[in-house]
């Protein structure tokens, strides 16, 4: 079982390479398989409640909540590690350009050897999609271009795509993934439309606040989906964060299970749920999480 990690969103924290550095050094030598990285461009003050994990339709950020971008955040962090692994969760990529997405995916990949999994999805908040430029209507299309490009970007000497948002012809990407081919894509989102975008486009599925019972509802979804696309289910891989949907069940042993025996290949835990951002608790608290959690799954 993989045990990715969140690390601490919090301004003069996140932002400080004498905390960052020993941080992501830790990480790497715990044995922690990928850290993880989220983002929004910007924050509005007033903006129309859409968040769709809450019941009220707000964000759970506070005043000294800091989402620095998430690629070049693991840049850094990939030039002092070895075998950590680089994620997103997520990059709202239907707000960016396919290409030059692709080009910086690309180049952290093979700089990093590799290590980089692009969690991506379609965000909620109108007024972050008005402030970057790209229309809010129609997103859940463009992530789906974006997805297709990017991989033909990275595969194909001279690459050409007709979509209605994303259109390019006879072009070459000199940068490529450290495969040479292809990084990694997981579809974020809990939703049924997650879910089957999941399986039609991904290599894996990141869902967020989900119960156990809907993420396997979620994993047979997948399996559907990915069927009638003529691919194999067994190949998405399938990644969670328990606590996500229940704070108070990190170290519950048989909560996580269950999402483990639905199919779950990488639990996810965070810098808040060890409840300090001191490093040595960090670490302390990894350690008793193997010990006491994941060696039971």
């Amino acid at each position: 079982m993989k045990l990715g990690y969140i690390p601490p969103m919090t301004k003069g924290i996140t932002d400080d390479p004498g905390y960052v550095i020993p941080l992501v050094e830790m990480l790497d030598e715990v044995g922690i398989d990928i850290v993880w990285t989220v983002e929004h461009v910007i924050m509005a003050h007033d903006y129309e409640p859409l968040y769709p994990y809450s019941e009220d339709g707000r964000a759970p950020t506070a005043p000294d909540t800091l989402m620095p971008d998430p690629l070049e955040w693991l840049a850094f962090a990939a030039a002092r590690t070895d075998r950590l692994g680089l994620g997103t969760a997520v990059i709202v990529a239907s707000q960016h350009s396919a290409a030059i997405l692709a080009k910086r995916v690309a180049t952290l990949d093979a700089l990093s050897g590799g290590r980089v999994r692009l969690g991506v999805g379609i965000g909620w908040q109108r007024e972050e999609y008005k402030a970057v430029g790209v229309p809010y209507r129609d997103r859940g299309r463009r992530l789906d271009e974006t997805i297709e490009a990017m991989r033909l970007l990275w595969s194909q000497d001279s690459a050409t795509y007709a979509g209605r948002h994303v259109q390019f012809e006879n072009v070459h990407m000199d940068a490529r993934p450290a495969n040479g081919h292809s990084v990694p894509i997981l579809i974020g989102g809990s939703s049924e439309h997650a879910a089957r975008r999941a399986g039609r486009l991904g290599d894996g599925w990141y869902p967020y606040v989900i119960s156990p019972e809907d993420f396997e509802k979620g994993v047979e979804t997948i399996g559907a989906s990915a069927r009638e696309a003529g691919r194999d289910p067994s190949e998405i891989e399938l990644t969670i964060w328990p606590a996500s949907f229940d704070f108070m069940k990190t170290m519950d042993a048989p909560f996580v299970k269950a999402y483990t025996d639905a199919g779950a290949q990488r639990v996810v835990i965070s810098q808040g749920e060890s409840q300090t951002i001191e490093i040595d608790g960090q670490r302390d608290f990894i350690r008793r999480y193997q010990d006491e959690v994941l060696a039971k799954l």
